[in-house]
């Protein structure tokens, strides 16, 4: 059997690493799952998902010097899942009709407010030791 790249096949799982699980395609050629192509969630332990001697089907990535590369999660014929994007909405333009006298004059006052209710609330409290003085 010729290993080819893009082509689907089944194999046994021979052993199982931490980070992956090798299969035997048969004529003496073997390839690795990598921990993240073995199902389309999360995996943080192989064994929960595979074991050895367990018979898969898997696609196969790459053939670089005798390393193949297979996927379980792609070899699966379940359609992938239709993300569709939602339009955003503009949202609308609001227009200020004060200048910028007006706001200043504003923040202005809104400030001369708030440091007379500050000094009002600290003016009584100065003094350290003793009541109050007059």
């Amino acid at each position: 059997m010729t290993v080819e790249v893009g082509s689907k096949t089944e194999g046994k799982v021979t052993g199982i690493t931490n980070f992956g699980a090798f299969v035997d395609l048969g004529d003496n050629k073997s390839g690795m799952v990598h921990i993240s192509e073995v199902a389309d969630s999360y995996v943080k332990d192989i064994h929960d998902v595979l074991k050895v001697g367990d018979t898969v089907k898997v696609l196969i990535l790459n053939d670089k010097d005798g390393k193949i590369a297979l996927s379980i999660k792609q070899a699966s014929d379940k359609p992938k899942p239709h993300y569709q994007h939602r339009e955003r909405k503009p949202r609308p333009v609001q227009h200020h009709a004060e200048t910028f006298d007006d706001m200043m004059s504003g923040y202005m006052k809104e400030s001369e407010e708030r440091l007379s209710t500050l000094r009002k609330n600290t003016e009584g409290k100065r003094g350290g030791r003793g009541g109050r003085r007059g």
